[in-house]
């Protein structure tokens, strides 16, 4: 882990590209993208079909895209009763935490005038599941599991099988999480048959979940066929500690980030250096006990960062700057902290706070914004699944009160039609 101070010559330039992290250049993946998603709108399920076979090896039929009520009931077995209970509790924190985030139709009046705004749920969603080097059951609880509280008709779940079938971990989380649909093709072909529909996959609302950049650069292109939650990239955490942390600790934090995948960014931001130098030397040594060493050592090698501040108050704005997807506190009064720290997708707060309670059990979402976007994106959230409708609803007293300024500010735009709409109910 590189350790780099304040008072080194390198710090800026460091310090500069990690913030500019998020500026994924996806013009040398676009083009492919492109294809399949032309290919799949023009051909439907056949595309998809041959797109599944060329990337993950398997040959299918339409009918055997959607995975079976049986087989689902099969993946309990397959399971151990302890794995299924953890999904099960997940579930039910997830579930408490996002009924309270639940938002009502609400209306005022205002003299003659009754205004207010419907809030509604999509039709269907999309959820894209990834396959990959890791299996994430969490993450189709976090996507599912808000969706079906905002009251979503129709869930769709899309994930790829390869040769071994669908993990039954994720078809467990699934059906706990109420996914009405699942269906066992991934990548860019996946996420096209979700936006445009084909004969066996119908089309969707909106797409959530993340994938790796081709499924990203293809929801990027999409956006306006379908909705999406945001773009996400490599897992990333970033901790803000002093001299109270514990090294060990913050080392452990790092690395449960960095296991994600070659690709995961972990920074440690502190005043002190000695703090700095314990955690690197921490990282070194516990990352030879982990399971998935050599993805975790690369992460570490390739991204991972110290940065030596002078106080705490500048740590904070470089934590600011950085705007991580996970921002840990690890100091003697993190909530003295709250109100400075304007830019993260999640807080931890408290040395017995680790990050992996919230992926887990804690119950706020994990999808979060990566790449520095946690500036204007938010944490995945019941809100991505409802839709706003403004009410308006005047009586002719008040048009009558308001019809000269709003046919004065109607001229002002050169538009004598809205003009006389207005005019023509006094006629």
């Amino acid at each position: 882990m590189k350790v780099i101070a304040y008072s080194d010559r390198g710090f800026k330039a460091a310090l500069e590209k990690v913030v500019q992290r998020g500026r994924q250049d996806t013009g040398a993946v676009e083009p492919a993208v492109r294809t399949i998603l032309k290919a799949v709108e023009r051909g439907g399920d056949r595309a998809v079909l041959r797109y599944a076979k060329k990337f993950d090896r398997v040959s299918l039929t339409p009918d055997a895209m959607r995975v079976t009520p049986e087989e689902i009931k099969e993946a309990y077995y397959k399971i151990r009763k302890e794995d299924g209970d953890a999904l099960r509790l997940a579930a039910q924190r997830i579930a408490t935490f996002h009924e309270r985030q639940r938002t009502k139709t609400w209306m005022y009046q205002e003299q003659g005038a009754t205004l207010g705004q419907a809030v509604l749920p999509l039709d269907v969603v999309g959820l894209y599941v990834p396959g990959g080097k890791a299996v994430y059951p969490s993450t189709v609880l976090m996507a599912a599991i808000p969706a079906k509280v905002a009251g979503v008709r129709r869930v769709t779940m899309c994930t790829p099988s390869g040769q071994a079938g669908i993990n039954p971990y994720l078809l467990v989380a699934a059906d706990i999480a109420g996914v009405d649909e699942i269906y066992r093709v991934g990548g860019v072909q996946a996420v096209a048959a979700m936006a445009y529909g084909t004969k066996t996959i119908a089309k969707v609302d909106k797409i959530v979940g993340p994938g790796n950049i081709y499924v990203a650069t293809a929801k990027k292109l999409l956006y306006g066929v379908v909705g999406i939650d945001m773009m996400a990239g490599p897992s990333e955490l970033l901790v803000l500690a002093d001299e109270s942390a514990n090294p060990s600790h913050v080392a452990a934090d790092l690395l449960c980030e960095a296991e994600h995948d070659e690709h995961a960014k972990v920074y440690l931001v502190t005043p002190s250096r000695k703090m700095a130098d314990n955690v690197a030397r921490a990282v070194q040594a516990q990352v030879k006990q982990l399971s998935r060493t050599a993805i975790a050592a690369k992460a570490i090698s390739r991204h991972a960062v110290a940065f030596v501040v002078e106080s705490m108050e500048r740590a904070i704005d470089v934590a600011n700057e950085i705007a991580a997807e996970h921002l840990s506190v690890a100091t003697e009064r993190p909530f003295d902290y709250l109100e400075r720290i304007r830019h993260a997708g999640a807080l931890f707060l408290g040395r017995y706070t680790p990050p992996a309670v919230a992926d887990y059990i804690a119950g706020p979402n994990h999808v979060l914004p990566t790449g520095g976007t946690a500036r204007f994106f938010s944490a995945l959230s019941v809100n991505d699944y409802v839709k706003i409708s403004n009410i308006v609803s005047f009586t002719k007293e008040e048009l009558q009160r308001v019809k000269d300024p709003l046919v004065r500010l109607a001229h002002i735009e050169g538009f004598d039609a809205h003009a006389k709409s207005a005019e023509s109910r006094f006629l």
